[in-house]
């Protein structure tokens, strides 16, 4: 009731503040800009010794409407006159600090958040925000600072007893993501069509071991999502704002090209459909030629708009003759920090399994030696910048462990394994926290009020449990498995379960955990020319949950010896289940088919 009681009495001063300023006319830009800070540690000490409130604006050097919203909102004689008056203004690049961006991602880019000086929330809003109603939001908020709907306290996360869903929730959360899906464009939802990387995992999961609606969908909405493709300079544009995925905004984010590149080239290896290909060369185009930085290493992202006379929707439709014409091209944000080259290693590797494109697999290891050179630190974890505020954070060793591993399963070199497992190690240590889940920094900044303790967010749980629980198979290490089942059981939390976003990753976590990968070993030596055939044959094999292992004998044991294999006089595969394992397979060409009747034999036994 209180909570009801406060909502309407926010709607009611907002409405009324509201109206007040619609008689305010649009101004020129204000006298003076505002004076920026960047996030501190003594932010809020500040804030109290000036009793002023703090507006943190969130943005993106990516971002569209964070541009829009600097020219006309911040530049607004009103707007500046309130902001100047009460409010220490702080702006920080999301991309730059994965603590605020994490904690606050579900309010987009720009979000802007305002906080009382003790260091508390008193609203937060997703997206642009035009200057008149910016001018009422800043009038009711000094005239009351209390906190508004957006941050009406919720309950509590109690993780999930077990690691796995009920067959209940199982069966809820299925019909909520089929229900989700859209017949007619493909894709979820209907609008902001984007590749949602859980869910197209899913259904290429589920497309693997046989599902043909599944296969259905994750096709149609591949299809769908090559109008999003930029065919001159390759790259994938950020999402469409339209439901037939014809209405792009042109921002090129390392997040979308990296799961693009990798889930192109797993639709390829899948099906093997000449435009899937052509969208991932289209994209690892991109990567090469236009993220990739003089060291190796990947930049972060591209923005929309060249400027204010070319934006992104006229500049993205000219030729590349044109283009080039053009003395100014979109920004591109140069830095590197260990998160997304993370994220463009693991696709180039995909990309390298699903083509056998060695360039891909080369340019992969040379930004990995890049960030463990320049990003590693002691215990196995990695910064995320050259100059972090804050951290480590959870999201680049994540990030950096989810590549070595894809990197050890498609070159064979053991220290990319030796790597995974130190990245491991070090989320183990630093990131666990004893009431549930992973926090997503090892410190708070600012450790007053929403700050005391960092953030938890589902999405890394989800992430985090599968990658620890690969780890685990790979590794046969039970302190992986315990690490994947504390991250899941956060994940699985009844308060996450209610939201859209997290149902694709919950059912990925809980069809992974409960079975074992198929795993693929190569028993031979490593530069002998039939080892390595047999081996881009096990990397083209189109398995989404999978383990790969290249047994030379000369290296010592695998790092997860659960299978004796036979030292035989050629090179051979074996195909295995935690249920049998195949007959040695010598020839390439027949290695798919062998590991098929595997998986297909074991799944009846388990039936």
């Amino acid at each position: 009731m209180a909570n009801r009681e406060q909502h309407a009495m926010w709607l009611k001063r907002t409405l009324a503040l509201s109206l007040l300023c619609l008689v305010l006319t649009p101004t020129a830009r204000a006298e003076g800009e505002l004076n920026w800070q960047p996030w501190s540690a003594d932010l809020f000490a500040k804030a109290k010794a000036e009793n002023r409130l703090v507006i943190l604006d969130l943005e993106a050097v990516w971002c569209h409407w964070c541009h829009v919203m600097e020219k006309t909102t911040y530049n607004n004689r009103d707007v500046v006159y309130l902001l100047k008056s009460k409010f220490i203004t702080v702006r920080v690049d999301q991309d730059a600090n994965p603590d605020l961006s994490n904690r606050y991602g579900d309010w987009g880019w720009p979000a802007t958040i305002i906080f009382a000086p003790d260091g508390s929330e008193i609203v937060k809003r997703a997206g642009y925000i035009e200057p008149k109603a910016m001018t009422a939001l800043l009038e009711a908020v000094i005239a009351d600072p209390t906190p508004g709907p957006s941050v009406i306290n919720e309950p509590p996360v109690q993780p999930s007893k077990s690691h796995l869903l009920s067959p209940e929730v199982r069966a809820e959360l299925a019909t909520n993501t089929l229900d989700a899906y859209d017949i007619e464009y493909g894709g979820w939802g209907t609008i902001h069509k984007f590749i949602d990387a859980d869910r197209m995992d899913l259904e290429l999961s589920l497309a693997a071991s046989g599902d043909h609606e599944a296969a259905s969908r994750a096709k149609k909405t591949f299809v769908a999502a090559l109008n999003l493709i930029d065919t001159e300079e390759g790259g994938i544009y950020q999402y469409s704002d339209a439901a037939d995925w014809k209405s792009p905004h042109y921002e090129k984010i390392m997040w979308y090209q990296a799961n693009g590149l990798r889930q192109y080239s797993e639709a390829y290896a899948q099906w093997r459909e000449p435009r899937f290909l052509e969208a991932a060369q289209n994209i690892n185009k991109y990567l090469m030629n236009v993220l990739r930085s003089p060291d190796g290493a990947f930049f972060t992202s591209q923005d929309a708009d060249v400027n204010d006379a070319l934006p992104g929707k006229a500049y993205y439709t000219l030729s590349q003759t044109e283009r080039n014409k053009l003395s100014a091209k979109p920004k591109i944000d140069t830095h590197m920090y260990a998160r997304e080259n993370g994220w463009a290693i693991r696709s180039l590797a995909a990309y390298f399994a699903a083509t056998g494109d060695t360039a891909a697999l080369d340019a992969a290891k040379i930004a990995a030696e890049w960030v463990v050179k320049n990003r590693k630190i002691d215990g196995g974890g990695f910064t995320h910048g050259g100059a972090d505020r804050g951290g480590p954070f959870l999201g680049d060793t994540l990030a950096m462990g989810q590549a070595a591993l894809e990197l050890y399963a498609a070159s064979g070199d053991r220290k990319w394994m030796s790597i995974a497992s130190e990245a491991g190690d070090f989320i183990a240590a630093k990131f666990q926290d004893g009431a549930g889940g992973l926090l997503t920094s090892v410190q708070s900044e600012a450790n007053v009020g929403v700050f005391m303790k960092p953030a938890k967010i589902p999405e890394e749980q989800i992430q985090t449990s599968r990658f620890a629980n690969l780890l685990h198979r790979y590794s046969g290490a039970k302190k992986y498995r315990d690490l994947a089942e504390h991250a899941a059981r956060y994940a699985l939390a009844e308060n996450h379960l209610d939201r859209p976003s997290v149902h694709s990753g919950a059912l990925l976590i809980d069809s992974e955990m409960a079975k074992e990968p198929t795993h693929i070993t190569i028993v031979g030596y490593k530069d002998n020319s039939k080892s390595a055939a047999l081996h881009a044959a096990a990397l083209a094999f189109p398995a989404h949950y999978r383990r790969i292992d290249w047994w030379d004998k000369r290296e010592g044991a695998l790092a997860n010896p659960d299978v004796q294999y036979p030292e035989l006089d050629e090179p051979a595969a074996f195909a295995c289940t935690d249920r049998i394992c195949s007959l040695p397979v010598f020839d390439p060409v027949e290695l798919a088919n062998t590991v098929n009747k595997i998986v297909r034999r074991s799944t009846e036994t388990a039936r």
